[in-house]
């Protein structure tokens, strides 16, 4: 198999930034969701948000890569069996996930940087804290990086879903070509 795209399927690098987000974006919810119910005397509360922020600085970090990637290696047509109607929902539903993603990250940065004190990755590196002391910014950007990351995992389940639709009744190459394999 090959690293780049081809005109017939997907490389193993975007393979691995496509399959590797959608883990990451699915644990990270869970994760998230789990924190929440945490209390204050259990020995993850402080430790599962460090992960939590980490583990979505580097997403945020494989984000970049993955567009930068697309013009490196830009992705495969759409299968030729494909409506004009259905290639601008692609478009849009890819534009809407990335656009979540960003935002959802964004407002994560805020929370976490809302005391002025900057998020350390693992201790590898540290990203600074630019924008802080904003008035209730770690609740107010709390509430939307929640409700940003189930719209999110709504999305990704409907693309998910739209794939299985294309592969089982439409019986196209959209899912094959994302698992690597050739286009027929």
């Amino acid at each position: 198999m090959q690293w780049r795209n081809s005109p017939s399927r997907y490389g193993l690098v975007s393979l691995f930034l496509h399959w590797g987000s959608a883990l990451v974006v699915f644990g990270l919810f869970g994760l998230g969701l789990w924190m929440r119910e945490l209390d204050y005397y259990d020995s993850w509360y402080h430790r599962a948000p460090e992960i939590h922020k980490g583990i979505g600085i580097l997403l945020l970090i494989a984000l970049f890569l993955r567009l930068l990637w697309r013009f490196v290696s830009p992705p495969p047509p759409a299968p030729a069996s494909h409506g004009q109607l259905t290639r601008q929902a692609t478009r849009l539903g890819h534009l809407a996930l990335y656009v979540l993603l960003f935002a959802a990250m964004i407002a994560g940065y805020l929370i976490s940087t809302a005391e002025g004190k900057p998020i350390s990755v693992f201790g590898w590196f540290d990203v600074p804290a630019t924008l802080s002391g904003l008035p209730d910014q770690a609740d107010v950007a709390g509430v939307i990086h929640l409700y940003l990351a189930w719209a999110l995992v709504v999305l990704a389940v409907l693309h998910a879903l739209a794939a299985l639709k294309h592969h089982f009744i439409d019986r196209d190459a959209t899912l094959t070509r994302m698992l690597g394999r050739a286009a027929k």
